[in-house]
């Protein structure tokens, strides 16, 4: 496989008798497992990513516990993407969680991204190299669209979900694809979404997408480097004239 050239241009269910389900929630946690008194008896290193968002959500809500959301929210849309999110108001939409819930992640992300060593960002130089990275997509159960962002140097400068649902080429508009490209200053983008289905064969409608975003890539100066199909089964690279 040749290596990319850019050119700069937790549910836990307990069955009762009546087979009613029962979702555990932060009370029902032993005292030094609830991820509060975890953190300040142990640090935050001993926490899971799940019970860190927990910590900074705070509360659940009337449907859903804290803890269960933590869960979902990662489950839905995979640790690496749901941290670099930055728009409140999308990922309330996408995750159907309250927007002041929403902005609280967005405002942690930003955080995490001002003060992130930019020198241990990935280098992104083959497919392999790409399905590596989104070992969180792998098992998603809905089908996300990932932009990865690079500057000539071949290092993520932005990760980011356009899109959650099918994949189609009258639904994926190219300035979704391409307006983060221009905000970070990025020289090349890598398109990658996911088969729940476990076949990382592409479809009719990923080439068709594809096609339609090299031509828009070509007018808007920034080259779509790959699009890659990612599942359980392995990785597939969109054919696409690039």
């Amino acid at each position: 496989m040749k290596p990319y050239s850019i050119i700069d241009s937790h549910k836990i269910v307990a069955l009762e008798s009546k087979a009613k389900e029962y979702i555990l929630t932060v009370r029902d946690l032993p005292e030094d497992e609830k991820p509060r008194e975890k953190l300040l008896a142990h640090g935050a290193y001993s926490l899971s990513v799940a019970e860190l968002l927990s910590v900074i959500l705070g509360t659940g809500t009337k449907k859903e516990g804290v803890l269960e959301m933590s869960r979902r929210i990662l489950k839905e849309y995979g640790e690496q993407a749901f941290a670099g999110h930055l728009d409140p108001k999308k990922l309330s939409e996408d995750l159907s969680i309250p927007l002041y819930k929403a902005m609280q992640i967005a405002a942690c992300s930003e955080l995490g991204r001002r003060y992130f060593d930019k020198n241990g960002r990935p280098t992104l130089r083959s497919a392999k190299d790409v399905y590596e990275y989104l070992k969180d997509m792998r098992s998603l159960p809905k089908e996300h669209l990932r932009g990865l962002y690079l500057n000539s140097h071949y290092k993520l400068i932005h990760d980011e979900v356009i899109s959650i649902g099918t994949i189609d080429a009258n639904i994926i508009h190219p300035r979704e694809v391409f307006r983060p490209a221009l905000e970070y200053g990025a020289v090349a983008v890598i398109l990658a979404h996911n088969h729940p289905s476990g076949d990382p064969l592409p479809s009719t409608a990923d080439k068709e997408v594809t096609k339609q975003l090299i031509e828009a890539g070509k007018i808007m100066g920034v080259r779509l480097l790959d699009h890659i199909v990612v599942s359980e089964g392995g990785f597939a690279t969109v054919e696409g004239n690039y």
